[in-house]
């Protein structure tokens, strides 16, 4: 026995290392037992209870999310699809649910160029078409013109549910190991660089086909680091990163056979829910996972999340902003967690310490919290912190007092900020045990507490208004105090979670227990916490609001800046605290916001005043809304630049535009006296970059000096409009051409619009410079294979486009002179191995084309003197040694200093 699992560990250990490599062909068996038929039509019944699989590599040269090797163990069966869904499938059950029907040449060529919300709701179309419960919910789907899904609000899968659903990556991996064989894909070698009909290589009959090749394959997770330990049954991060990448797995018919690696788990370009490419499809898998386990950003195992539930843009219908932020306790774990809405992501991030944390209160600025490790009906001492509002929590500091519980924080007519609190939070009832504890405020000021100050007897934790006329509690009664005089609202009945307005008018919101005096209000019998009842400054009903069926609130609080918002928690029948809801008292309506298995005492602030200060001339839902809440990286990008550009435009003099590969090739921050910009972004079209440059750096950079553009030979071929996915991204594009871009001077306001627009995620954000500039790591050029990504042979319409592209970098070149401004085309280095692929770099041209151009290009240059080229590919016989290359077609911050330094040399020998 023990000789039987020495060579199973044996075995696994050998596959683990192997995964490492590009071996043609590592399977356990030529018909692995693990696969078995299946009663559900095109599946295939998949053995892994006990069994365990590798994720991830030690390889160095592999990318950060492909490293460390982590072991995922499985305590369950599965099913998943023989073969990845036909077009012929999708169309025969999307159109009449979704709209989305697919182009076929052959119905059983696998549907590809799909998003993963496509293909998570044909999932749960196939699973209601059965009767099945769904793996997915929602609560909005958004479409685009062709009806492909970009967006399903308040997303969420529960991995619990029987029913139809994506593989997960450790699903994926373990089958594709079972008998991974590049031999039989349809790979660059083979393929013809296009998509075949599936399982049209051959496999056993109980084997799943085509997941070495054909199309990539959407896996079921949000894209998540690996740890060097053992995990069960792993279904990925436990929400979006701060790009929002996903998993896909395999290769497709444009990767090289020596691209393709178990372990890959990405495409060149950053995947997202909403990304869709035409060698990207999926295939179904099905089961239940009762035990799954996510794995979060700091590599701690979560089995129970927390999801979001609305979008950014709901969150700024109900406030009015994007500047919004929820904060609240998760009681599975005691911690905070909130949520930035104007993150760009709206991902819950857990605060993990040894702090019990209770009634958290976003400061007035939205930049810190306070909480106390006591909290409301529960005698005793409570200790009171407050700490930044950031994934680290930092600068955490304790109030020097014996007990103080329940912050809240207030501002004084002198602008002092201060935290009232109370010594004890328990039951109120009893009048020498409420008059025995007090309410007390502090000064806090650049991260210290003041000398805290006694306000009065009684702890009247529910707030104090503005004037400090009005004070109200609830732990057991209704407590006010009015004018210094302390009094018994509600005629004596029970009540609880008291919560005084924010806005002046006095209203204090509490719930109760079905009591007369509410049933007498509303008019109808109702059970405990059913209804938010709101009263006067005298303690006089004049609202309610019922709870959603099924539901009783808890935790309730008025939303800080919002003057008839209201912030709680749902409870069901069994009293669990499922749901953060706002409601809106102005006509009654509830939006869920959060979903878990135990959510306290949240608190929603809002940014006042959001939209102070611009021209009434603007369109404040247009100006500067470059990012709607679907989005491409390629589209946060250009967010970001455009908000750096606004804000810099008498300082630029030189503007560069183009490709990725000029924003990693050129570092502008090197020579500030040239006001270098560097406007380049993800993805290669020339039709775009000169939209930009003729619209935006022409029009408003009165001191350019010059322009230098990416020239990308290799992907000037056309098959991508970028330019249509930006100009998509957000109605501020639309709005600038309307005004003709503002060429007779931007109206006031504009710029704070921009700063208040949908904003790109901040890590992104925060990985530019002021002017642009990235620094990328050094890799190597053989980082991530040496492929040709394309057909090197360019058709009549590709050649058409890339002479169209020629031409209009010409007529550049012509309005540019005419302003006494210089154009410099860049060649970009890349690989000096493609100098054996008969390419002339990732995305194909024949070489001999290449020098044709190229002598074009010289030509013209010789013959225009304000068109500089930049040869610095040279065919690939360049002097950009391997530590320069980010990867092979990018060079990283090293080469990027010798780029620009050659560009600033060239800029001293101009003259003007």
């Amino acid at each position: 026995m023990k000789q039987i699992l020495f060579c199973i560990v044996f075995l696994m250990t050998v596959f683990g290392s192997l995964s490492c490599s590009n071996s043609d062909y590592v399977s356990s068996s030529e018909y692995p037992t693990e696969f078995s038929q299946d009663k559900l039509s095109g599946m295939i019944r998949v053995k892994a209870t006990g069994k365990n699989i590798s994720l991830g590599t030690n390889e160095v040269s592999a990318r950060a999310n492909e490293r460390p090797l982590m072991q995922v163990n499985f305590d369950y069966d599965f099913s998943i699809g023989k073969h990845e869904v036909t077009c012929g499938e999708f169309n025969e059950w999307m159109p009449s649910s979704t709209g989305l029907k697919l182009a076929c040449e052959n119905s059983n060529l696998p549907a590809a160029d799909l998003t993963y919300y496509d293909a998570v709701l044909f999932a749960n179309v196939r699973s209601k078409a059965e009767h099945l419960d769904t793996a997915y919910t929602y609560v909005k789907a958004t479409f685009d013109a062709e009806m492909h899904c970009t967006s399903l609000e308040g997303f969420a899968y529960h991995p619990e549910v029987a029913g139809y659903r994506l593989p997960t990556e450790a699903e994926w991996v373990y089958v594709a190991s079972l008998d991974w064989n590049l031999k039989k894909g349809w790979l660059a070698e083979n393929s013809d660089y296009q998509s075949h009909e599936v399982c049209s290589m051959k496999v056993s009959e109980n084997s799943p086909c085509d997941m070495t090749g054909n199309v990539m394959e959407w896996a079921n997770d949000w894209l998540g680091y690996f740890r060097d330990t053992t995990v069960l049954n792993y279904v990925g991060a436990p929400d979006a990163n701060a790009v929002g990448q996903r998993v896909v797995k395999g290769g497709s018919f444009r990767n090289a056979k020596n691209s393709v690696t178990p372990y890959s788990r990405g495409d060149v370009y950053t995947v997202t829910s909403a990304t869709r490419a035409n060698y990207v499809g999926f295939r179904l898998a099905y089961g239940p996972i009762s035990n799954a386990t996510w794995l979060n950003s700091d590599g701690k195992a979560v089995v129970s999340r927390i999801v979001s539930l609305v979008n950014s843009s709901t969150i700024r219908s109900l406030t009015g902003t994007y500047r919004t932020k929820l904060a609240f306790r998760n009681d599975v774990s005691g911690n905070l967690a909130y949520v930035d809405f104007s993150s760009g992501m709206n991902s819950v991030v857990e605060i993990s310490d040894t702090l019990d944390v209770y009634h958290p209160d976003i400061s007035p600025d939205g930049q810190k919290v306070a909480f106390s490790t006591g909290f409301e009906g529960v005698a005793g001492q409570s200790a009171l912190y407050v700490r930044d509002l950031n994934g680290k929590g930092a600068n955490l500091v304790k109030l020097d007092v014996e007990s103080a519980a329940i912050p809240r924080w207030r501002v004084l007519a002198n602008g002092d900020t201060v935290i009232v609190y109370v010594t004890d939070a328990g039951n109120n009832k009893d009048d020498a045990s409420f008059k025995s504890a007090s309410t007390w405020q502090v000064k806090f000021s650049d991260n210290k507490f003041g000398k805290p100050e006694k306000l009065f007897d009684g702890a009247f934790h529910g707030g104090i208004s503005e004037d400090g006329s009005l004070a109200v509690t609830g732990a057991r009664l209704l407590r006010a105090r009015i004018s210094n005089r302390d009094t018994v609202w509600y005629n004596g009945e029970q009540a609880c979670n008291a919560s005084l307005s924010k806005d002046g008018s006095m209203r204090s919101l509490f719930l109760d227990f079905g009591g007369k005096t509410g049933r007498d209000f509303v008019g109808v019998n109702y059970g405990t916490h059913e209804r938010l009842l709101v009263a006067d400054a005298q303690g006089n009903l004049i609202q309610s609001v019922a709870a959603p069926t099924g539901y009783s609130f808890d935790h309730s609080e008025w939303v800080s800046g919002g003057n008839n918002l209201v912030v709680a928690t749902l409870a069901n029948a069994d009293g669990a605290h499922k749901k953060i809801v706002a409601v809106n008292l102005g006509d009654s309506s509830v939006t869920e916001l959060t979903e878990g298995d135990e959510l306290w005492h949240p608190c929603l602030w809002q940014r006042e005043n959001a939209s102070s200060g611009e021209d009434e001339f603007l369109n404040l839902d247009s100006a500067g809304a470059y990012l709607s809440e679907n989005h491409e990286i390629e589209q946060a990008r250009f967010r970001i630049k455009l908000e750096l550009f606004w804000k810099s435009l008498d300082s630029i003099k030189v503007f560069f535009a183009g490709s990725s590969r000029m924003e990693m090739g050129v570092y502008p921050d090197l020579y500030p006296e040239w006001g270098m910009f560097n406007f380049g972004v993800t993805g290669i079209d020339a039709k775009r970059d000169f939209y930009f440059v003729k619209n935006y750096a022409l029009n408003h950079l009165r001191n350019l000096k010059a322009i230098a553009v990416s020239v990308d030979l290799d992907g000037w071929r056309g098959s991508e409009n970028h330019l249509a996915l930006v100009l998509s991204s957000g109605v501020g594009y639309a709005y600038d051409a309307n005004h003709d871009f503002w060429k007779d001077g931007l109206p006031a306001g504009f710029i704070e619009a921009v700063e208040n627009g949908f904003p790109a995620e901040e890590e992104e954000v925060v990985s530019f410079s002021s002017r642009g500039g990235l620094q990328p790591l050094s890799n190597g050029w053989t980082f991530n294979g040496i492929e040709v990504l394309a057909d090197s042979v360019y058709g009549e319409v590709e050649m058409a486009n890339l002479n169209k592209h020629l031409d209009e970098l010409k007529e550049i070149v012509k309005i540019a002179s005419e302003r006494n401004v210089y154009v410099i085309g860049i060649l970009f280095p890349q690989a000096p191995q493609y100098k054996n692929t008969g390419a002339y770099g990732l995305y194909g041209l024949q070489r001999s084309v290449a020098k044709g151009i190229i002598a074009q290009l010289k030509t013209f240059a010789e013959e225009n003197p304000y068109f500089i080229l930049m040869d610095e590919n040279k065919m690939g016989d360049h002097d950009y040694t391997d530590d320069m290359a980010q990867n092979r077609d990018h060079l990283s911050y090293v080469g990027a200093q010798q780029m620009t330094g050659r560009i600033e040399s060239l800029l001293r020998t101009l003259k003007w």
